[in-house]
């Protein structure tokens, strides 16, 4: 059996930056689960993702993360790829 290992990585960027980051981070592709962050390293958003989801997800994902924009002054994006 053979396991695939997981990619995670994370961007700290402003609350004023948070919805376009994570518009391209969504367009990248192979994406697992997105995490949002505030400052202090508390979750405040969390979700994951599948290929077929995207699609479908995509429109209210980023209504929320605007919603956290307003919000958080500073905060960090983990993101989990495949």
């Amino acid at each position: 059996m053979v396991k695939k290992k997981k990619k995670e990585e994370e961007f700290k960027v402003s609350g004023q930056d948070l919805k376009e980051k994570v518009g391209q981070i969504l367009k990248e592709g192979n994406i697992r689960k997105i995490t949002i962050k505030n400052k202090q390293g508390n979750v405040i958003l969390s979700l994951p993702l599948t290929v077929g989801v995207i699609g479908a997800v995509i429109a209210p994902f980023l209504a929320a993360v605007g919603a956290v924009a307003a919000l958080v002054t500073e905060c960090t994006i983990s993101v989990e790829r495949k």
